[in-house]
């Protein structure tokens, strides 16, 4: 889902993942908003997808737009577990053809520059039949086709590439075959069983490479080909586009820029550039906005920066809620993590309420604790697995009870197990930069040394690469999700899956998990995916903490640009970013 990190990978200290909304319960806006500040987006709590709008005659036809992103994109391939990071996708966005995206108001839509249309055919066995756009090409001039799908599948299928690390599987492992006809133009699908989010294979969460140049790198007809050409997707700056802008120069740590994709078949953008600066102190932001070194910030909201950014005369700002959530993780491959009581009794301990008031809270009132791994509070899928568990409630004394009754014992503040093994310290890790995340860290490590549990705080400048690595005991970032709760659940905690950082494994949970992905009745779906989501709540792997806001701040003479609070971001419609006359 674009980690955490899909990051976002999503990324953001966030990654992308493709959980999120159900279909049939897609929210009615972006969120509630409880700080706004300038007028660009006093209409974004009630019109999310139109507010800010400018028509193309009310633009400028040239000018240059810096956006900054909080981290450098050390891998290109936004779906593989590595780069499936929110910022990788946010700078890949305007490069890769997808079928579906997600729009402000967090529901999906289909990407009609580049599938004309895509529908279920058939439902014994499912089968889905995408029409291309026939004018859509890569930009070398090599059509888009039937191939470039079969391409993708097979590196994200889990089965014709063992050795590509895909940063999900999940869909594609249902799909029996991927078909082309009509000179390629046409792409059948057929599935082995039902998936009920097929609209999220090959979407914005996880878009697709061109399979012409994937040939050139590796054969893509064996498993040891197609991992060397996903390797080099990985490793090799796209000097290459099938979107609306391409990449004219990367300068690593320091920014990419994207100009207009001169073979682009839809809209061409209006302006000259944009350019990508990262910039991986976020304290540092406002000041760039202000100097006007950028003109657009979308970091994760710090009760100072926010408030710096309140001031600024001609910069308009907004916080809303949505699909990005905010969550603690254990690595179960630490032996003393591995035991349930432990993580147990440090998840109770965690006092939520006190956290988001300490950090969120200072800026906005609209958070509360998140209580499923899967469904926000706006999406009728939502239900309480969390509170029933104590989890998160900051119960010290039943935190005590629980190490206690399993054999645990403190002594001079230092717990050690039934074993009689002292438990070693553990490191919790944050993204480098991020005050919120620091103190969240600094906070659960007050909490465990109440329980006789040491625990180092330490940042990462690379959180993809500290995550697939398993480099950590203990990790804050945020998902940021797409509207396929279905797909991105067995990305996020099925048994081995790209997104499953920590390891959870839990032959009841895949099954429940795999039954509502099967599952065409959305209602079932979700009870299915709850049932599974309160099994995994007791295990206490994951502590979701909070929907985490959104910021974005921008000058106010860009027009078309607004929040999205899904993996899409607000480059979700670059290319109608323009600079008013």
């Amino acid at each position: 889902m674009l980690v955490t990190t899909r990051s976002r990978a999503a990324k953001l200290g966030a990654f992308v993942a493709g959980a999120a909304l159900l279909l049939s319960a897609c929210g009615g806006g972006g969120g509630n908003s409880a700080v706004q500040t300038g007028q660009a987006f006093a209409d974004c709590d009630k019109n999310p997808n139109t507010c800010n709008s400018a028509q193309a005659d009310q633009l400028t036809q040239g000018g240059d737009v810096t956006y900054a992103i909080e981290k450098n994109v050390p891998n290109w391939l936004v779906i593989s577990a590595e780069g499936n990071v929110f910022e990788t996708g946010e700078v890949t966005k305007g490069l890769l053809p997808y079928t579906f995206y997600a729009t402000p108001d967090l529901k999906p839509v289909l990407n009609k520059d580049f599938v004309e249309s895509a529908e279920v055919t058939s439902t014994s066995p499912q089968t889905v039949v995408y029409k291309l756009n026939p004018k859509a090409v890569w930009s070398d001039g090599t059509p888009f086709s039937a191939d470039d799908f079969i391409y993708n599948y097979k590196v994200q299928n889990g089965k014709d590439c063992p050795d590509c690390a895909a940063a999900s599987t999940a869909g594609y492992d249902q799909v029996k075959s991927v078909t082309g006809s009509d000179g390629g133009k046409t792409v059948t699908v057929v599935f082995d069983k039902p998936f009920t989010d097929w609209k999220l294979l090959w979407s914005s969460g996880g878009a697709m490479y061109p399979a012409h140049l994937a040939k050139q790198h590796g054969d893509i007809n064996t498993p040891a080909g197609l991992a060397e050409s996903f390797k080099w997707f990985g490793t090799t700056v796209p000097t290459w586009s099938g979107g609306p802008w391409k990449i004219s120069k990367f300068v690593n740590n320091q920014s990419v820029t994207e100009v207009p994709n001169e073979k682009y078949w839809g809209a061409k953008p209006k302006l000259n550039s944009v350019v990508f600066r990262v910039i991986t102190d976020a304290t540092q932001e406002p000041t760039a906005l202000q100097n006007n070194e950028v003109q657009v910030i979308y970091p994760q909201p710090q009760v100072d920066l926010i408030n710096q950014v309140k001031n600024m005369p001609n910069i308009s700002s907004f916080i809303g809620l949505g699909l990005t959530w905010e969550h603690f993780d254990f690595n179960l491959k630490n032996p003393a993590l591995s035991q349930k009581p432990l993580r147990q009794a440090l998840f109770t301990a965690i006092n939520r309420k006190d956290m988001i008031a300490k950090t969120v809270g200072q800026f906005t009132n609209k958070v509360e604790p998140l209580n499923n791994h899967n469904f926000v509070p706006q999406q009728t899928g939502y239900k309480d697995t969390v509170s029933s568990t104590g989890q998160g409630s900051g119960d010290i004394e039943k935190a005590k009870k629980i190490l206690t009754d399993a054999g645990y014992k403190l002594n001079n503040n230092q717990l050690s197990d039934p074993s009689g093994k002292a438990i070693p310290e553990l490191r919790i890790r944050y993204t480098v930069g991020n005050q919120i995340r620091q103190n969240e860290c600094e906070l659960f490590a007050q909490t465990a040394a109440q329980l006789g549990v040491k625990v180092k705080v330490q940042s990462t400048d690379d959180l993809g690469q500290t995550t697939t690595s398993g480099d950590y005991d203990v990790i804050v970032f945020a998902w940021v999700a797409s509207p396929f709760p279905f797909g991105g659940a067995i990305q996020n905690w099925g048994t081995g899956q790209g997104n499953n950082y920590g390891k959870y494994s839990s032959p009841q949970v895949d099954s429940l998990m795999a039954q509502a992905n099967a599952e065409t009745d959305q209602t079932k779906a979700a009870d299915l995916l709850n049932q599974a989501d309160q099994i995994m709540s007791d295990d206490a792997y994951v502590l979701p903490l909070y929907q985490k806001p959104t910021f974005i701040a921008s000058s106010d003479k860009i027009a078309n640009i607004r929040n999205n609070s899904t993996l899409d971001g607000p480059v979700y419609n670059m290319q109608e970013w323009g600079i008013r006359k």
